[in-house]
């Protein structure tokens, strides 16, 4: 088995590119297989795996499966992860409900692009625990999940972003457990009622508009697809598009950043809508460096890269995009062929 054919997309990145953007995510992952913002950075689950989603995406599989085997390894017995790890050590024990589902999302990933079915069985057992744990906090009227959970309870709030996510998570959990010839009608309940909460319920979550991911996110996580999609895009379109940059962080800050134009993308792309997606891949490249890595955002009224830091999954979410965008691997459409409600 050997990594097949890397995206290229004309006129903004070649194979050689993508290559070298994998690298540079790779360069930063530790001896353990955890994959840091950047070398001797701290490690979060969630973007542990985007990064891990974009080293399959670059043909780098051997350092992907040490990055989810690492996963495995730092579980806890309720499933669950600490929020915040460095260098081995955990910073912050509290279990973040989105961070814990992405598992999912990233073994279906590899699985996809690599076939490697002993893989995904060997790493089921914890994306298992991983979303019965998660499920433990649809504590909502409406199905909605709290956003995290510790030692004295759970915040008791939910975050449309971080449950937009949670509702793919749980379709590549389903899709995964079909394939692995294991049934769990009980995920599917939880997602659908997760689902309503999403698309009827904007009162169940808390008021974070102003950032560009409560936009997308309920249209890149599936939760909105068809005219409700298209509408919600079109409407807050001009509150953080930046032409020729990308899309700004939070609506009234003058910073655009590259991993949440690249999402972008890939919520267009699922819509169909590929011009638009195409032009947000290319307008983000500023942000590039000479080494593949990209700088996380920047403060476009006075031309400077903020914060001077290079992120793993900014240049995940570019590989992602990139797939998405050229049908390259076998998952190109994990964000875009997720299951109906």
């Amino acid at each position: 088995m050997s990594p097949a054919e890397l995206p290229a997309v004309p006129g903004v990145l070649s194979a050689r590119d993508i290559r070298r953007t994998g690298e540079s995510i790779a360069a930063a992952q530790e001896p353990d297989g955890a994959l840091p913002w950047f070398p001797s950075g701290h490690t979060d689950p969630w973007d542990h795996i985007e990064s891990a989603m974009g080293l399959t995406v670059a043909g780098l599989w051997n350092e992907a499966r040490d990055a989810y085997i690492w996963s495995a390894k730092t579980q806890r017995a309720d499933g669950s992860w600490p929020m915040q790890f460095r260098q081995g050590v955990i910073e912050n024990p509290d279990a973040d409900t989105n961070f814990c589902a992405y598992l999912a999302t990233g073994i279906l990933h590899y699985l996809t692009v690599t076939g490697d079915h002993e893989f995904a069985a060997e790493m089921w057992p914890a994306v298992r625990a991983a979303i019965d744990f998660v499920l433990t906090l649809q504590l909502g009227p409406h199905g909605e999940i709290h956003w995290s959970a510790s030692e004295s309870g759970t915040s008791g709030e939910a975050l449309l972003t971080g449950c937009s996510s949670i509702f793919h998570s749980l379709a590549c959990a389903t899709t995964l457990a079909n394939r692995l010839g294991e049934s769990r009608p009980d995920w599917v309940a939880a997602r659908r009622r997760l689902g309503r909460a999403l698309h009827d319920h904007p009162e169940a979550f808390l008021d974070k508009s102003r950032y560009s991911m409560d936009w997308y996110y309920p249209v890149l996580g599936g939760a909105l697809r068809g005219a409700a999609a298209r509408d919600r895009i079109d409407r807050h379109w001009d509150e953080f598009v930046v032409a020729d940059l990308g899309i700004r962080c939070v609506s009234d800050a003058p910073w655009v950043t590259g991993a949440e134009t690249c999402e972008l993308a890939l919520a267009l792309d699922a819509l169909g809508d590929t011009e638009r997606a195409h032009r947000m891949l290319s307008d983000m490249q500023h942000l590039r460096d000479s080494d593949g890595s990209y700088w996380t955002g920047l403060v476009y009224i006075d031309g400077k890269r903020w914060p001077e830091e290079c992120p793993t999954w900014t240049g995940a979410a570019v590989l992602l995009a990139a797939d998405a965008l050229t049908r390259t691997t076998a998952a190109n459409g994990i964000f875009r062929d997720v299951l109906p409600h």
